[in-house]
């Protein structure tokens, strides 16, 4: 695949997974936290902006990779 073409289909996914994933956290957090203290809304608005790094490191890892013929 074409290095152009990854990052172009990489920054999509970035920018879908940023949305989703926020929507789903802001969703989440009004089901669930509506009666909590801010002391948990604080340790959950917290770890849920951190853990969206994971699927993204993937996605730039990906982006980035050398395609096959040119590894060597």
């Amino acid at each position: 695949m074409p290095v152009r073409l990854k990052k172009l289909i990489g920054t999509v996914l970035l920018v879908l997974l940023v949305i989703v994933y926020a929507l789903v956290a802001t969703m989440v957090a009004v089901a669930q936290l509506a009666e909590s203290s801010a002391v948990v809304h604080l340790i959950f608005f917290f770890l849920s902006g951190l853990l969206w790094i994971l699927p993204a490191m993937w996605i730039i890892k990906w982006m980035v990779t050398p395609p096959k013929a040119s590894r060597r």
